[in-house]
């Protein structure tokens, strides 16, 4: 009967070492003990970005990279971005389960009750400069309810900690929508307690002198399903980056504005910026071809194809395609969509993309959907943030809980100089 173990025959000093498998992984500090001799620190891994380490175990989010599958908690992510609201889908990541409707209710009153901001955040940002990047702000704005709140610093008050963690859910709209408002030179829009979610956000960025704004109702689910795509992402560079500040025991809302600060690199939530550039570029479906072949030739990138972890087809980016049509239908077309279509045309039929396994991904075609509902590109990487904060915070819960999690601190390989005396 074969074992569950991993059997290591180290050529250097010929000893043999046998590591226990458990769900699919060796534990790193099994390896210490191939050393060549006492004195040795033992073997360690090179592993730049984390290509092929597990930094914890979690039960939120499964990716099939070669399937292209998503699933949050177990549900695939085409079901529930068809048929669970944005709330509902933040309860399922947190508490591992969908709501009744009971609970539903008491989860979006709660989340409601806990909207509007310290006035204080008002003069953070009125103290920006209006070209300030926005990300910066919203980092910093983030960062700032820890002042506001001390009682975030009590971790194991598990009731305490909650209370902070539907807070960030229920505050990154309102403080998005006064960064975009002051942007704009406009006066501030409060979040109101009585509406859903989504809608909230959006009567806080559109609401003018008048009559109270009202959603289009096929756009205000746009944003919605958006955001149940951008909910959680399994170890992403941001949620990475909330669990690895969090190891060292600070407040939510210090780990959750470092996760704010690695979302703003174009690598990450900056992407659909990135495509949108892309597509101006290209300016005409004629000229699609030349793109095409400047990128064969490494001259320049095509943005929104490829990912980290899928090789397959982007699950998000056809439920995101597919939206489009519905919110064009309400907008008008979006004349970068024609070479968006092209594009992807040619992409998919090329063997120098396929060989590569470059299908688009969910930046592919979000950026056309903010556009053609009145974002402006600068404002994409923040509503990316107001979706992934309730990820963030139950990765964070789940850190919180697992007692095997440690300080993180990784290893490096020193290829410095050897010890040199000052003469």
């Amino acid at each position: 009967m074969a074992r569950n173990s991993l059997s290591i025959t180290d050529n250097r000093t010929g000893e043999n070492y046998e590591l226990e498998i458990t769900d699919g992984a060796v534990r790193a500090l099994d390896l210490r003990q191939i050393k060549t001799s006492a004195d040795d620190f033992g073997l360690i891994t090179y592993d730049p970005g984390f290509s092929n380490t597990a930094s914890c175990k979690s039960r939120i989010t499964f990716i099939d990279g070669g399937k292209g599958i998503l699933r949050y908690r177990g549900y695939p992510i085409e079901q529930l971005a068809e048929k669970v609201p944005f709330t509902d889908v933040t309860y399922l990541i947190f508490e591992g389960e969908l709501p009744d409707s009971e609970q539903s209710g008491t989860w979006a009153n709660a989340i409601a009750e806990l909207c509007l901001p310290p006035e204080g955040i008002k003069r953070i940002v009125s103290g920006f400069h209006h070209d300030s990047l926005p990300m910066a702000m919203l980092m910093s704005t983030v960062s700032a309810l820890s002042g506001f709140y001390p009682e975030g610093r009590n971790l194991a008050d598990q009731q305490i900690r909650r209370r902070q963690l539907l807070r960030l859910i229920a505050q990154a709209p309102a403080l998005a929508a006064y960064i975009y408002r002051f942007k704009k030179d406009l006066p501030w829009v409060e979040p109101r307690s009585d509406l859903p979610f989504t809608r909230n956000f959006m009567r806080m960025l559109f609401h003018t002198t008048g009559a109270d704004y009202q959603p289009d109702p096929v756009l205000e689910n746009a944003l919605d399903v958006l955001f149940v795509l951008h909910a959680d992402h399994e170890q992403n560079c941001s949620a990475n980056a909330m669990r690895s500040v969090g190891s060292s025991r600070p407040d939510p809302y210090l780990a959750a504005g470092a996760a704010v600060g690695a979302l703003a690199g174009p690598l990450h939530g900056g992407a659909n910026e990135a495509v949108l550039r892309m597509l101006d570029e290209i300016g005409s479906r004629d000229r699609v071809e030349q793109h095409i072949e400047r990128v064969k030739r490494g001259e320049v990138r095509l943005m929104g194809f490829g990912h980290r972890v899928y090789k397959n087809y982007d699950p998000r980016a056809k439920i995101i395609k597919r939206l489009a049509e519905q919110v064009f239908e309400v907008t008008g077309t979006n004349p970068l969509l024609d070479i968006a279509l092209a594009l992807e045309k040619i992409a998919l039929q090329d063997d120098y993309f396929v060989k590569r396994k470059l299908y688009p991904n969910v930046d592919f075609y979000s950026g056309l959907i903010y556009q053609a509902m009145g974002f402006p590109s600068w404002m994409f990487p923040m509503l990316f943030a107001v979706a992934r904060m309730s990820g963030w915070v139950s990765q964070w819960e789940e850190l919180m809980r697992d007692k095997e999690q440690r300080i993180a601190r990784p290893r490096q390989v020193y290829l410095g100089s050897p010890r040199r005396d000052v003469e």
